[in-house]
């Protein structure tokens, strides 16, 4: 069985903004490159995960959603950045879909995709409701303080680490 770490966008690899609709309103965190570029030299898959609710609420369509990914794809190809794949719900809060997360939806269907063990794995995330959809599937948490870091308190979470952002979390995971 192959190992993951599962990635939040938002919040997590980008500045968190009130839905990010076009390529000029992506930019990435400080320490994003060099974090994914450690995460590159391990044996665990990169996924990202992401809620993406403001095509749901009608703020960007697919193809916006579609730019921007592409925009992300783009910085890292240029730096040599393998991302194996990426997940998204384009569903509102209200719509209690199976995909949006703290629900598993996504990650059942990675794990389909590449037969993750979830207990070797790891969920990145900056709001509650990705630490909870981590501790659904029983894969290990690292909550980051960038974006929302945990502020939004939707869910009662117990992460396995708290980082200052995706640099400190790929140290973490190195380490162990």
């Amino acid at each position: 069985m192959a190992k993951a770490i599962f990635l939040d966008r938002d919040g997590v690899i980008n500045k968190e903004v009130q839905f990010v609709a076009r390529p000029e309103e992506f930019h990435l965190l400080p320490n994003t490159i060099e974090a994914l570029k450690l995460l590159n030299k391990t044996d665990y898959k990169l996924i990202i995960i992401t809620n993406q609710s403001g095509m749901g609420y009608g703020y960007y369509t697919e193809e916006n959603y579609n730019a921007v990914t592409d925009k992300m794809l783009k910085l890292f190809a240029e730096e040599g950045i393998r991302i194996d794949d990426i997940f998204y719900c384009p569903h509102r809060y209200e719509e209690e879909c199976n995909c949006r997360k703290p629900n598993t939806g996504m990650l059942k269907k990675a794990k389909a995709k590449y037969d993750i063990d979830f207990s070797q794995s790891w969920l990145i995330g900056d709001k509650t409701s990705d630490i909870k959809a981590g501790e659904n599937i029983g894969a290990k948490t690292i909550l980051v303080l960038t974006g929302a870091g945990g502020k939004d308190s939707r869910y009662d979470i117990k992460p396995d680490y708290v980082a200052a952002d995706l640099l400190e979390a790929a140290y973490f995971i190195l380490e162990k």
